[in-house]
């Protein structure tokens, strides 16, 4: 049978069951699920990916629970697979991104529209012109201490596909960093993400002073670590992004 009362613990997920057109079936989000709109106005919010309230989710009574193996806490899911039909994905990579759309798809009886959108993820990311020679870059995710991202990570691969060559490839998840270990590194590009610490101008003016022989630049966090239906803006977000970067390296 169907499920007909969906709990997403995974905003990007739960964008990507709105873009499926399963609104009458999701009955509960997070409160970082922000993505529709109307959605964070009027779904039960059951707390945060890392602390959700239990007793929240079981008074909506949920035929099937939607979690995620990095972005929501192992002991919790376990807790609420003990009472409740919980499917765990495990996204890091373009492969592995769309092959979770095509199994919810399955999932939840929409497998016509979730192939359709895979297959236009993918040729989307087909188009994409990587930069070439390939700029080796720093993409930070946090601030004291900051933190960046290792070779087995979703935004990984998404700067692979843009033709950039990750500093920090030869470390996994998300190791620590500092100035000094940067200003060694040498990156040709540093990229200042937007979540999950929102880097902003003054940051930007930091770093362009820290290290000077790099670029700087911020960039929407959200294009390169939200593995849904956002995967359908991503590659004409990066298409405009290696554009301009192209333009300030000439000029």
């Amino acid at each position: 049978m169907l499920p007909q009362r969906i709990v997403s613990l995974v905003p990007s997920q739960t964008e990507l069951l709105y873009t499926l057109g399963l609104g009458d079936r999701v009955i509960g989000i997070t409160k970082f699920c922000i993505y529709p709109s109307e959605w964070y106005h009027s779904r039960s919010r059951v707390g945060g990916t890392k602390d959700v309230r239990i007793e929240r989710v079981q008074a909506l009574q949920p035929d099937l629970i939607i979690a995620n193996k990095e972005e929501n806490s192992r002991e919790q899911v376990l807790a609420l697979s003990k009472q409740f039909r919980v499917w765990v994905t495990d996204v890091t990579d373009l492969p592995s991104a769309l092959n979770m759309i095509a199994v919810l798809g399955k999932l939840t009886g929409t497998g016509t529209a979730a192939d359709a959108l895979a297959l236009t993820i993918a040729s989307r990311f087909a188009a994409i012109r990587p930069c070439t020679p390939s700029l080796r870059v720093a993409y930070l995710i946090w601030k004291n201490p900051y933190m960046t991202i290792g070779n087995d990570t979703f935004i990984h691969d998404m700067l692979n596909r843009m033709g950039m060559t990750n500093v920090f490839g030869s470390k996994t998840r998300y190791p620590k960093t500092s100035v000094d270990e940067l200003i060694e590194k040498a990156p040709d590009l540093i990229m200042l993400s937007s979540e999950p610490y929102r880097f902003g101008q003054k940051d930007l003016a930091e770093w362009s002073k820290l290290l000077p022989t790099a670029k700087t630049i911020l960039v929407n966090g959200e294009f390169f670590s939200w593995y849904g239906s956002r995967l359908l803006l991503s590659p004409g977000y990066f298409t405009e992004l290696l554009t301009t970067i192209a333009a300030g390296h000439s000029g």
